[in-house]
């Protein structure tokens, strides 16, 4: 549920009620009230494979719904810090009044996606993003589409093929999934039966450290990817290629595509952190990170403000860690930052940064 009135008495009511959102408070009576958040409530929970979980949500009113390919931000409570995380809804685009199904692979470094595979129940209550993202069909109409995905990346393209299938779309279509084990294939047996009584689809599902061969037509092993696991696609000169996967998978199939089908269109789409820029040798590490609403200094060692403000002991509110969801904005009232991804120093006082990748240049104070 949630409460709507006009913007004017909205934000006259939240100043009445800093130093925290409005939202915040409601959460206590009932988690799915609110007033400009986004919430959704967990009705579906399945394990597919052992090292993820399926989740059907159904979101307050305010859901605008999604197109195929776009990602969500979804909060979570851990250990009592809330975190936020991008993932992609796999059904197929939908609108106002849809659900939204997320599969989610627990990583080895726990976290999020580990808490959501052995806690999450039927009836918790989520925070929830409106859709977003630019990884999705065209406009005019897609071309041959393939699509190369990898791991969790499955997703977004399992959202395209549905959405095409339940539009009777009568084209070829290719889908080339890269897996570690038949058994990490969490939409293999939906993708085996779509391919089985669709005679337009091409599946093509390798495995990586199996030895075994898939069931099902289609499954193949082939390790990781080379270019002649494209071959005989029809018409792939002038294909739509979406590629959704680990870094090391949409560096190998774009360079593949660009030297050896120019015309073909790549539409890409990834959640991890890009490579930092190197640090300067010539301009070492100094000056103190000053918390201006905690009251606490430190000696700047180097790291993210997020990262240096979590060692001094303080919780500042964040979610993705990678620049993406902008949970953890703050207001740099003097310094200098470098933006870790880019090495672009800004200098400018009295406005909003992201904590999570920005370090200190020398002296700052931070409204943390």
């Amino acid at each position: 549920m949630s409460i709507r009135l006009p913007d004017v008495v909205t934000s006259l009511v939240e100043a009445t009620m800093s130093p925290h959102p409005v939202d915040r408070y409601l959460e206590l009576i009932d988690p799915r009230l609110t007033w400009r958040d986004l919430r959704a409530t967990v009705t579906r929970v399945e394990h597919p494979t052992p090292r993820t979980v399926r989740l059907t949500l159904a979101p307050t009113r305010r859901w605008r719904g999604h197109e195929a390919g776009q990602f969500v931000q979804l909060s979570v409570v851990v250990d009592g810090v809330r975190q936020t995380r991008c993932f992609s809804p796999a059904n197929a685009s939908d609108g106002a009044d849809g659900t939204v199904e997320l599969t989610v692979t627990a990583n080895q470094s726990g976290g999020v996606s580990d808490h959501l595979r052995t806690h999450a129940r039927v009836g918790d209550v989520y925070g929830l993003s409106q859709a977003t993202g630019e990884f999705v069909l065209p406009d005019a109409g897609v071309r041959t589409p393939v699509f190369i995905s990898g791991g969790s990346g499955i997703t977004p393209a399992m959202s395209m093929l549905r959405t095409l299938v339940s539009n009777r779309y009568s084209e070829p279509i290719t889908f080339v999934h890269y897996a570690r084990t038949p058994a990490d294939v969490a939409y293999r047996a939906e993708l085996t039966a779509l391919a089985a009584v669709n005679p337009a689809i091409d599946l093509r599902i390798h495995y990586t450290r199996s030895a075994a061969r898939g069931i099902g037509e289609g499954a193949t092993i082939g390790g990781h990817f080379t270019p002649e696991h494209l071959d005989g696609i029809t018409a792939a000169d002038d294909a739509d290629v979406f590629v959704c996967g680990p870094q090391t998978l949409m560096d190998s199939v774009g360079a593949h595509i660009e030297s050896a089908r120019p015309h073909a269109r790549i539409h890409t789409e990834a959640f991890t952190l890009a490579v930092p820029a190197p640090i300067d040798p010539d301009r070492p590490v100094s000056g103190e990170v000053a918390f201006t609403r905690s009251g606490r200094t430190v000696a700047n060692d180097g790291r993210t403000i997020l990262d240096q403000a979590e060692s001094a002991g303080l919780h500042p509110e964040s979610g993705c860690r990678m620049g993406i969801c902008f949970s953890c904005t703050a207001v740099k009232k003097s310094g200098t930052t470098r933006n870790v991804l880019t090495g672009e120093t800004h200098s400018e006082p009295d406005c909003r940064i992201q904590l999570c990748i920005n370090a200190p240049v020398g002296d700052i104070d931070i409204e943390v």
